[in-house]
């Protein structure tokens, strides 16, 4: 759910909030495939559809499109439930590099024996 701290002076959220929302997702997909440290190396142009506003939630649903040796790609699609109506809308998309990285941020194959334990 969106907060009074992430929006604007117009009652919208700021496009880095969002922008954090899909740099979380795109990890939490890329750590299915390992237990290391995965970095964001690229991700491709974001154009915002909808505005987000106060109370909205947002909902970002990310699935993987290509693996690679060290690196996954993830897309990102973003929607807000408008706080009002419980209307859905979409809110932007994102395709993202994900690569996963030593203790010294060399990237390994992520198929390699877990660098991350509890």
């Amino acid at each position: 759910m969106t907060m009074p701290k992430d929006t604007n002076q117009y009652g919208t959220i700021f496009g880095g909030v969002i922008l954090s929302i899909i740099d979380q997702a795109g990890f939490v997909r890329a750590r299915q495939h390992g237990a290391h440290r995965w970095v964001t190396v690229a991700m491709d142009a974001v154009e915002f559809k909808q505005p987000v506003m106060l109370g909205d939630i947002v909902n970002a649903y990310a699935t993987t499109v290509r693996v690679g040796r060290t690196s996954v790609t993830v897309q990102v699609d973003v929607e807000a439930e408008r706080f009002t109506t419980g209307q859905t809308v979409p809110v932007t998309e994102a395709r993202m590099v994900m690569v996963s990285v030593d203790a010294h941020g060399r990237s390994i194959p992520f198929s390699s024996a877990p660098t991350i334990s509890e």
